[in-house]
């Protein structure tokens, strides 16, 4: 985890530069993942700054590691200070401040002084990223909701997990940290169970099973996630074939795991990919489709404060149900 600064004015400038004190971001790292180096750590801390980017801006020295300059694959040690240079970031159309609240209506499923369970349409992205600064999710629940978690920062309050923008369906937001941390460890811990609607290509050999594959970032585009051995995680699906159509199959899926795209990619690396999911290999598919195929319509955890049973079901959007309709008849 890092932890972020927000006075920064007794901190040293980068390039001792005293004058744009007001323009550096400073967070210190309190812990690490052993195999993260620099500029991994600080893209995944800020998701809408691009690994490549990061690189460029330690390269010129606009990042900083204890005022020191330092080569991208620099391992961090905890205590280290991250110096950045807000003023580049601004200045190539990228932004740390803080979201805007915008009004954009999100179907709420539930809700108590705790937590929010919302149901994210098709083709909203979650929290702030390139391109999209203005019409995420985030952006809604801080209209509508100025408590919220910050262990993930400022620009992703509450997110307690996410969905990819094409994935519809159940998504936990947190109005505090230590909800926000406890349900991070039901789901960690495989307490918190989350259940996932899809439709392949084809269909799996066998009619339920478990896909127990490691996912790392993908060598040749680091844009993916693939299944390899080098710098990789853990991953764990559980499927089940709900009906087989002519070259389609409708599928549930559990999820052991969360590792990015885990469902998309581990579904692809079987040879039958997510309708859709042009990324990860689907073809031919109707052009209404727009995205993979996956709901996530079923979650279940223990509510943090009151300690009872939660369980929250999302019926099939209308794309999903279109796109049934579509294959029952071809």
């Amino acid at each position: 985890m890092i932890s972020s600064l927000i006075n920064l004015s007794d901190n040293k400038s980068i390039n001792n530069n005293k004058n744009n004190e007001k323009e550096i971001l400073e967070f210190v790292i309190d812990s690490y993942d052993k195999i993260m180096r620099i500029d991994s750590c600080i893209s995944k801390k800020f998701s809408f700054l691009s690994r490549s980017f990061v690189v460029k801006m330690l390269n010129s020295g606009n990042i900083l590691v204890n005022n020191n300059h330092v080569k991208k694959d620099y391992m961090p040690k905890i205590g280290d200070k991250i110096f950045i240079n807000i003023k580049i970031i601004q200045e190539n159309n990228l932004n740390f401040e803080n979201p805007k609240s915008v009004n954009i209506p999100i179907e709420i499923i539930f809700e108590d002084e705790f937590l929010i369970v919302v149901n994210k349409p098709k083709g909203m992205v979650v929290h702030p990223a390139p391109g999209h600064y203005d019409d995420t999710l985030v952006n809604a629940l801080l209209y509508r909701e100025s408590r919220l978690s910050n262990i993930n920062g400022n620009f992703r309050p509450g997110i307690v997990h996410r969905l990819d923008k094409d994935t519809s369906g159940l998504l936990l937001v947190a109005k505090n940290n230590f909800v926000h941390e406890n349900l991070a460890n039901q789901i960690k811990n495989k307490t918190a169970k989350r259940e996932y609607l899809g439709i392949i290509h084809g269909s799996f050999k066998f009619l339920s099973g478990i896909i127990n594959l490691p996912i790392g970032r993908d060598k040749k585009n680091r844009k993916k996630m693939a299944v390899t051995d080098l710098n990789s995680r853990s991953a764990v699906t559980h499927y089940k074939i709900l009906k087989i159509f002519n070259k389609y199959s409708f599928v549930k899926f559990f999820l052991e795991t969360g590792r990015t795209h885990q469902i998309r990619v581990h579904s692809s690396y079987m040879g039958h990919p997510l309708a859709g999911d042009l990324i990860y290999g689907a073809k031919n598919d109707p052009e209404f489709l727009n995205g993979q195929c996956l709901h996530a319509a079923r979650i279940e955890f223990e509510h943090p404060v009151t300690h009872k049973s939660m369980e929250f079901l999302s019926d099939l959007p209308e794309y999903f149900r279109k796109f049934l309709y579509f294959i029952s008849k071809n």
